[in-house]
């Protein structure tokens, strides 16, 4: 079964993308083309994966651990739902998941 995730860029476009069960939100913003830098490969070590997550999908996620807590302390437009998208693998009961890149994202990558 492939999971849709509904991305809002930073500009206000919406893009959605498709994967499978077990995909992470950060390799699939990617590929989608977000601005989404990944910097430190998903080892929560930066927090250039940040994204804003829908109050609707929020509580369906697993709590963050403390280590992504202190990553967020050094990401931009910090909210009540932020993630980090390296740390959201994604499952079948988040099929249509929201999530907002901010409009502060800068992707160094180039893209």
């Amino acid at each position: 079964m492939s999971i849709r995730v509904c991305f809002t860029g930073p500009k206000g476009n919406s893009i959605e993308a498709t994967c499978e069960a077990g995909d992470n939100l950060l390799r699939v913003g990617q590929a989608a083309g977000l601005p989404l830098e990944g910097t430190c490969e998903g080892q929560m070590a930066c927090s250039t994966c940040h994204v804003i997550v829908a109050d609707d999908w929020f509580g369906k996620l697993p709590e963050a651990a403390e280590p992504e807590e202190d990553m967020l302390d050094f990401a931009a437009d910090v909210r009540r739902t932020s993630r980090l998208a390296c740390q959201i693998d994604l499952t079948d009961d988040l099929d249509g998941i929201e999530v907002a890149i901010p409009g502060e994202a800068h992707d160094a990558r180039g893209m």
